[in-house]
């Protein structure tokens, strides 16, 4: 039997009928017609008012803080329960990260966590220049109480729903609640370009300002001539091209992964002490990996069940070690109980991928029930 993996690349003829076509116009730079189709693509299905593709999530963090003037000295509030990209922008610009812990419901930043924080930065006379929140695994963190409390103290809002593409709130979809929003199409994420991302904001002069920062900052002239700093982040013809195709099949791909959750919780919720996350605030999440929590009444550990399936040549992995549990970041503040603490260290990732097939999902399941 080959590997399972937890999501791999889910690519067809589509995508490579899109990709030669690309090399055959001759556009193979980060310009040209398929990125600008990807982004009037991506923008009218979140309902975005401009979509700006980048080589990665992470440059789309990257120059959303920049382009809120955030710098050395500032501080930016940060979901703790992240991977770590999300406090890495933040290092980027020279600011600190803030991080503001789970809730239990979603696993995403706790809204009285972040009201807390405010009132105690607001007393020390230093409030901070940005809010990053995280959709986690494709469910929404709590947007009517997290947006509330950063208008009241008139901070922007970047929502990082790397995760969470195709994932929405009623008629309101991720990445569309912040004053900015970035995704990610790295290989294992629910569409893929190999590698790049996007950035979507209703607001167009921010749009045009990071689009033109995306591009080193060239201005119009004749000659290079460059007024600030800019960045080699815009995403290539021809990676946008497949991304063209992946979002055409994105309803596909969802119906596939929206099926495996279910699975999952059919199987997995009758053993003691075993809970697949279902989060909240979601109306329709895109159930990017499907996660599994164990409690103290479980004779199995964590561990035990990812050693059980890596001896069957399946992944699974923990959930994103907290931001104030690693090295890089010890000395940060935190904000809130640290549930995400307990969450990581008894919570696991399954197979999730579109690629999976109901076999390989029913075996996963027989081997995780094996050990109970």
């Amino acid at each position: 039997m080959s590997k399972i993996y937890l999501s791999p690349p889910d690519v067809g003829n589509i995508e490579r009928e899109m990709l030669i076509d690309a090399i055959d116009s001759g556009w193979v730079a980060p310009l040209g017609p398929h990125v600008d189709g990807f982004e009037r693509e991506l923008s009218y299905y979140v309902n975005a008012q401009n979509a700006v593709a980048l080589s990665s999530g992470t440059a789309g963090l990257h120059l959303a803080l920049v382009s809120l003037g955030v710098g050395p000295h500032d501080e930016v509030f940060v979901s703790n329960k992240t991977f770590v990209a999300s406090a890495n922008a933040v290092a980027y610009v020279g600011a600190t990260p803030v991080f503001i812990d789970s809730e239990k419901s979603s696993w995403n930043m706790c809204p009285q966590a972040l009201e807390e924080a405010f009132i105690a930065k607001k007393r020390a006379g230093k409030l901070p220049k940005a809010v990053v929140c995280v959709d986690l695994y494709g469910f929404l963190a709590d947007y009517e109480n997290i947006q509330r409390v950063c208008r009241n103290y008139d901070v922007p809002l970047i929502e990082d729903s790397a995760e969470a593409l195709g994932s929405h709130y009623q008629s309101k979809h991720a990445g569309t609640f912040g004053d900015m929003g970035v995704f990610s199409f790295n290989g294992n994420k629910i569409i893929t370009t190999s590698g790049g991302g996007m950035l979507v904001t209703a607001n167009d002069d921010r749009a045009q300002h990071i689009r033109h920062l995306a591009t080193q900052a060239r201005q119009p002239r004749l000659e290079y001539h460059h007024l600030e700093v800019g960045y080699n982040y815009r995403l290539s013809n021809l990676l946008a091209a497949v991304g063209r195709a992946q979002l055409s099949r994105l309803e596909d791909i969802l119906d596939r992964t929206t099926a495996h959750h279910k699975g999952y919780c059919k199987r997995l919720d009758s053993l003691p002490g075993v809970e697949v996350h279902k989060g909240d605030h979601t109306t329709r999440p895109n159930y990017w990996l499907t996660c599994v929590s164990l409690n103290k009444s479980c004779p199995a550990s964590r561990d035990d069940v990812i050693e059980k399936l890596a001896a069957e040549d399946i992944e699974s992995r923990p959930t994103w070690k907290p931001m104030h549990m690693q090295p890089v970041y010890k000395d940060c503040e935190l904000f809130g109980k640290p549930l995400s603490k307990e969450i990581f260290e008894t919570s696991f990732c399954l197979p999730s991928g579109s690629t999976l097939t109901s076999s390989e999902r029913e075996r996963i399941c027989d081997i995780i029930e094996s050990l109970f």
